[in-house]
């Protein structure tokens, strides 16, 4: 037979169309695609939110009456802080404890120590660190605005600050403290205050000063 059995004329063949079922396939996948894309899109959104959620506490400073940021003390930092207290004992605070190191750092030389700070954030991570270093029972955290706390109770003040806020503290100091307490002031000095000792250098600088001597002077305004 001319051309062969079935064959259609000048030998070309019908293009295959795909069937129905082919489609269907086809728009199952993208969306199935879609839903996992927008699934990873979603995770991953939320992992951001969580992590910028914890994160940022540590990087910015906590809502303050005077701005108080968070800057960790560096290690020589402590080892001139507890130079400072060497040969003294009684309570101690840490005014805006940060991540708790000081506190920790107390609590290990025998100083029932602790912390006042306003990020829950940074409490509830020093309360962790206190209990992995085994001195929970003697390093205590509290979140806490240092403007609304009486240190009335407590022989040793450490205070990481900053200058605006210095001449507050002073005279709030000078109201509350007992006559036999010492007060430790880490990277800027008190301004009024004529310090008993200074140890350190730089950022590391670290001024102590007793109330017997800045108690006597007279009331500023």
């Amino acid at each position: 037979m001319e051309g062969g059995e079935g064959a259609p004329p000048g030998g070309r063949r019908e293009a295959r169309r795909p069937g129905p079922g082919l489609s269907a396939r086809s728009g199952a996948g993208s969306a199935q695609r879609s839903r996992w894309g927008l699934l990873l899109t979603g995770v991953a959104g939320g992992a951001l939110v969580a992590v910028y959620a914890v994160a940022t506490p540590f990087l910015t400073p906590a809502l303050r009456k005077v701005c108080l940021p968070f800057v960790p003390a560096t290690a020589k930092q402590i080892e001139n802080v507890l130079e400072m207290l060497r040969a003294r004992r009684g309570s101690l605070v840490d005014i805006g404890s940060g991540d708790g190191r000081v506190v920790i750092a107390a609590a290990k030389e025998g100083f029932t120590a602790v912390g006042y700070e306003l990020n829950p954030w940074l409490v509830w991570y020093s309360r962790y660190r206190a209990w992995r270093e085994g001195v929970h029972g003697s390093a205590t955290f509290y979140i806490s605005d240092l403007w609304k706390v009486s240190f009335s109770q407590y022989s040793n003040v450490v205070i990481f600050g900053v200058p605006q806020m210095m001449p507050q503290l002073e005279r709030k100091l000078e109201l509350e403290l007992a006559g036999d307490a010492r007060v430790i002031a880490c990277r800027f000095p008190f301004p009024h205050w004529t310090p008993a000792h200074v140890t350190g250098d730089g950022v590391d600088t670290v001024w102590a000063y007793d109330a017997s001597t800045f108690r006597g002077r007279e009331k500023r305004p």
